[in-house]
């Protein structure tokens, strides 16, 4: 990981981990259709509307800022993605989750509906594309799967298969049903519990949250 000549202008792009393993199959699979922008960087605190030397400056602090090569971690790049919101709109939406931290026992289910806040003019909203829901390690999961959009691409998503390696997946829905793991050799020799956590992003406003997910392990 470095830092980018911001002396010019760059463009970095790199594939995630996602990407990565659909080009290794070789199958045909790999085929960019979308990509993200974001500000994770950006401290718009610096923008400085009083710059002696005219509008021209204003934003110059922030374009002199350092930026980091990009990552292919999902959790640690794009975190604040860049999004096009309606015209008057006044509050940033949110989700809500119906949760701050799930926590569920060995074989344990749960069917995850999110909603979003301040969206459209309205109070609450189901949005009509859905959500991108990531669990950040797979193998928690007995079951993790998406429900309620039925596009081919998130067909795709949520049949993909990650061979129990310890990777994130990412499923696309309205709404995602979860069954903790029943194996209990990841929890080691002494842990009771194991712990990992869910990314929700909603598909046409952006909007995102993240929650940790605690399995706990069946002691009878």
């Amino acid at each position: 990981m470095g830092y980018l000549n911001n002396a010019v202008i760059t463009v970095d792009a790199i594939l995630t981990d996602r990407g990565r393993e659909l080009l290794a199959r070789g199958d045909g699979s790999f085929k960019i259709t979308q990509f993200a922008l974001s500000d994770d960087e950006v401290d718009y605190s610096l923008y400085d509307p009083t710059s002696p030397s005219g509008s021209a400056f204003f934003g110059k602090n922030i374009e002199n800022m350092p930026l980091l090569e990009a990552m292919p971690k999902a959790t640690q790049n794009l975190r604040y993605k860049l999004t096009t919101l309606p015209r008057g709109t006044s509050q940033m939406p949110v989700l809500d989750l119906g949760y701050s931290a799930i926590t569920l026992k060995q074989g344990a289910t749960l069917s995850l509906t999110p909603q979003t806040l301040n969206y459209l003019g309205n109070n609450q909203v189901f949005e009509s594309s859905g959500y991108t829901v990531t669990i950040a390690d797979v193998r928690t999961m007995s079951t993790f799967e998406g429900i309620g959009v039925n596009t081919q691409a998130a067909q795709n998503l949520n049949a993909t298969q990650t061979l129990g390696a310890a990777t994130q997946k990412t499923v696309i829905g309205t709404t995602v049903n979860l069954r903790a793991t029943t194996v209990n050799t990841l929890f080691g020799s002494t842990a009771t519990s194991i712990v990992t956590s869910l990314l929700v992003v909603g598909r046409d406003s952006g909007a995102r949250a993240t929650v940790p997910v605690t399995i706990t392990k069946n002691t009878q």
